[in-house]
């Protein structure tokens, strides 16, 4: 077997970006008489310290701009950092939050930057309170959110402008910046996978936080609780009952609510050694955080997956095409590196899934749907295409095979030269166009359906009664599921011909007018014998 990370082998984890959260009624019960007492105690502590945590930092931050040039130090630091970090346990601990820290933290010469995994929740910045305040990288936007944007500041953020064309090179370029000072700034944390996921495995890392090569300490997050109150992702549910009842309410306030009516929430903050990359790492940050998120999966006892922030938005777009949102997972990182694909291509061939599966249910494309899109019948040639979409042959083409199936399957057959001898098998008279007789002649026998009607397919193709080679070729780089309809056939015909008896195979007329018929009344016949 080849190794899932160098194959298209599906994931161990179909779905990380999915939580269902079911609550029973003793459950319910325990949850409304501890709301009653223990919600709006919370509510009210969360206010006040974040008001202190606001004024504190206002002084910190006063006469400095939002993007800092240089690190805040002097009085201002002293004072308030510390005051800053006691606010911050004491307003983890007043939303019911046990937190058990495990290791050493790194000094900044150390470890210049954190790396926390796994991402499943806005609750996860109690790393950040527990490492100290370190920097962290934001949104541009997140500073200017009244009382939250001005504690934020305070920490001196790596700021990111989702407007700025240049900001992502900025950001690395600061990054480095700051991993490279000796200390001067202070430590960076960052959440590599870059999206929050449901914990149940690690998502690729985004190579920033790997870039400037310097060591890095890895930090891992538990949620060790039998209920699961925190865990915030791109499709999440609470079923009030036992069974499938349906979902309520905004996801985001549906955690802060039942998490703050839960007596107590754990969470376990590790602390990892310092990873120190080796001089091939320190050249290339996709292997050094390959590296790292191998180290953190086999400390938390959880499988890899090569998902992306990018599949979260293919579930989205997913989802505005009216299929099921997970339909658009396609392990992105991968996909797109072995099959040398852009976000645009990929999303491009979304649509064309959602055209053919929106009517089947599931979100899936069956034997049926396919033979409907490609106006053909249900033959033995569409049945073994069918069959080389189906990877995991489960008698259905999710969107992540009919990706692999059109780069590896149908795009190599699609070349200049398969079109044009195509072309040549669809003209029988050699006269430089396909009327519709001729398509028909050709599509009966190779498809093996005698009465097959393709007048529907034949429009699409054809502006007039016949069709010339630019507007075959055109149609044909717009559908490459054709082409290896075409190659399919061409392999049956040269599998038949080599399964006949030797002085049969001398003949050469069988084989030459598959693909360039000599004669309309040759090749007709030849045809229709096969």
């Amino acid at each position: 077997m080849v190794p899932r990370q160098a194959s298209f082998f599906p994931p161990p984890v179909l779905n990380p970006f999915v939580q269902q959260t079911r609550l029973g009624v003793a459950r319910r019960i325990q949850i409304f008489f501890l709301g009653i007492i223990l919600l709006p105690i919370r509510a009210l502590l969360v206010a006040i310290i974040l008001l202190l945590s606001w004024s504190l930092a206002a002084i910190s931050t006063a006469c400095c701009p939002e993007k800092l040039t240089h690190p805040i130090t002097g009085w201002k630091r002293k004072i308030t950092h510390p005051v800053l970090k006691f606010l911050g346990h004491a307003m983890f601990f007043s939303m019911g939050f046990v937190v058990t820290v495990k290791g050493k933290i790194a000094t900044p010469l150390e470890a210049p930057i954190f790396v926390v995994a796994p991402h499943s929740t806005f609750f996860d910045g109690i790393a950040c309170v527990a490492a100290g305040l370190p920097s962290i990288v934001s949104r541009n936007e997140n500073v200017q959110v009244p009382l939250v944007g001005r504690i934020l500041r305070a920490l001196q953020p790596v700021l990111v402008s989702r407007v700025d064309p240049d900001s992502r090179k900025n950001t690395i370029n600061e990054i480095i910046r700051r991993a490279t000072s000796g200390g001067e700034w202070p430590q960076i944390l960052v959440f590599p996978e870059g999206t929050c996921t449901n914990r149940s495995c690690l998502i690729t890392f985004k190579p920033g936080a790997f870039i400037p090569g310097v060591p890095v300490q890895p930090i891992l997050l538990r949620y060790p609780n039998k209920l699961d109150t925190v865990t915030w992702t791109w499709q999440g549910y609470t079923f009030w009952t036992s069974g499938n009842e349906g979902q309520i309410g905004d996801w985001g306030i549906q955690l802060c609510v039942l998490t703050w009516c839960q007596p107590f929430t754990r969470v376990e903050v590790e602390f990892m050694p310092v990873q120190v990359p080796s001089d091939e790492e320190r050249c290339d940050p996709v292997l050094f955080a390959s590296t790292i998120r191998n180290v953190m999966a086999e400390a938390l006892k959880i499988p890899v997956t090569d998902h992306t922030y990018e599949d979260c938005r293919l579930m989205i777009s997913a989802g505005q095409l009216t299929l099921p949102m997970e339909a658009g997972l396609v392990e992105f990182t991968k996909i797109s590196r072995k099959l040398k694909l852009d976000w645009d291509g990929i999303r491009k061939h979304l649509d064309e899934y959602a055209a053919i599966a929106s009517s089947s249910k599931g979100g899936r494309i069956g034997i049926e749907e396919f033979a409907e899109y490609l106006k053909l019948p249900v033959s033995d040639v569409l049945r073994q295409l069918f069959a080389l979409f189906d990877r995991n042959h489960d008698g259905s083409i999710d969107f992540r095979e009919y990706v692999i199936g059109l780069a590896v399957l149908c795009n190599p057959a699609n070349t200049e030269e398969i079109i044009q001898v195509a072309f040549k098998l669809f003209d029988v008279d050699e006269d430089g166009f396909i009327t519709e007789e001729e398509f028909s002649t050709i599509l009966q026998a190779s498809l093996g359906v005698p009465d097959l009607d393709v007048s529907g397919l034949f429009k699409e193709i054809a502006q007039g009664d016949s069709v010339s080679y630019e507007e075959f070729k055109s149609f044909a780089l717009k559908h490459p599921e054709y082409a290896k309809i075409f190659t399919t056939y061409l392999d049956l015909q040269t599998c038949h011909v080599f399964s006949l008896p030797k002085e049969v195979q001398a003949t050469p007329s069988v084989v030459s007018n598959k693909v360039s018929p000599e004669s309309h009344e040759e090749s007709t016949s030849d045809k229709k014998d096969d």
